[in-house]
């Protein structure tokens, strides 16, 4: 969670100065300062809770492979249209995770969720508004985002790859897991695509799974490395 968060973050970031309109440019730059908020706050858990190294080591110093962040979220961003679709599968998933872990038995994670759950809101609304509107816009903007939905759901299906401790997860109720997960989103998403006129790919569709088990696509190395540049000048630097 905390790396999907990261990487997605720093994607989203990268829109920075380069979006459609200003609108855009602000609302993706909010948006990324919420994801890196969110990874904060969760590698902050992880390293006072269960003894894992500080949020700074976590990430600035773990080789690529050590991740595990899915695949949609280390992907370029494309054009806005992609950027868009992305946004839109990516929130509902994470809003309908966070509701679902409103009722963890890790209790630090349980109040953290309730926090975050109200931010996401915000995005999923935003997701919501542009791609209805650019679905229905004009031939040429319908024609992109009916593309990118096609390019990005088998990517955002590997949102819901399960980690080797799912069935652990499930027993101590710290998770209803990733099989219950996708059924939620399902139901989150599927309004919205029928308003929008949009129909999901049929067929036998491939996710794209590997990335909980540190199996990247080429483009995360490189992200990584240009999120480090500056830290690894003087990695003993206090700022």
């Amino acid at each position: 969670m905390a790396d999907d968060a990261l990487i997605l973050g720093h994607r989203n970031s990268e829109w920075t100065g380069l979006g459609p309109i200003l609108e855009e440019d602000i609302a993706f730059s909010s948006m990324a300062q919420d994801k890196i908020g969110h990874a904060q706050a969760l590698y902050a858990i992880l390293h006072e809770e269960f003894g894992e190294p500080s949020p700074d080591k976590l990430v600035y110093d773990r080789d690529e492979k050590k991740f595990r962040c899915c695949h949609l979220t280390e992907m370029p961003n494309g054009e806005y249209d992609f950027s868009l679709v992305r946004h839109f599968f990516f929130d509902h998933a994470e809003l309908c995770r966070y509701k679902l872990l409103e009722q963890s038995s890790q209790k630090r994670l349980a109040a953290l969720a309730k926090k975050i759950r109200g931010e996401l809101k915000y995005h999923v609304m935003h997701a919501d508004t542009w791609l209805k509107k650019l679905a229905k816009a004009d031939e040429e903007s319908r024609s992109r985002i009916l593309s990118s939905v096609k390019i990005v759901y088998p990517l955002a299906l590997g949102i819901f790859e399960k980690s080797k401790w799912e069935d652990e997860l499930m027993k101590k109720e710290i998770f209803r897991g990733e099989e219950t997960l996708q059924k939620e989103w399902m139901r989150s998403i599927q309004p919205v695509l029928e308003e929008s006129e949009i129909k999901l790919p049929n067929g036998k569709i491939q996710p794209a799974y590997g990335g909980r088990k540190g199996e990247h696509t080429g483009h995360l190395k490189p992200l990584l490395e240009e999120m480090r540049e500056v830290y690894k000048l003087d990695p003993d630097a206090e700022w």
